[in-house]
């Protein structure tokens, strides 16, 4: 059960997204790889993935996966599911 209001949801939303992307820019920036963060907000997470991957020319996609496997993994479908089966700029997923 959500407390917060859609506001507070939202501020804390932005202020979690903030923290992992700093994460990852700093963890880019000691291993020299160019990094953009970019936090997209979207109904369909996998549509953001993908339009804001097309939109700012990115030339990979890298996802991890939960490792589901068999009928479940197939029922359940994934976001990462979605963004290999609508994407067309390459995706690498790490399990």
């Amino acid at each position: 059960m959500l407390e917060d209001t859609p506001e507070q949801f939202t501020a804390n939303s932005a202020a979690r997204a903030g923290r992992i992307l700093a994460d990852v820019e700093n963890a880019a920036r000691e291993a020299g790889v160019p990094y953009r963060g970019k936090h997209v907000v979207d109904d369909d997470p996998y549509a953001a993935i993908v339009a804001t991957a097309q939109r700012l020319g990115c030339d990979l996609i890298t996802m991890a996966s939960h490792g589901r496997r068999g009928l479940k993994g197939l029922l359940l479908g994934s976001e990462t599911q979605k963004v290999l089966v609508h994407s067309t700029v390459p995706v690498l997923v790490h399990r």
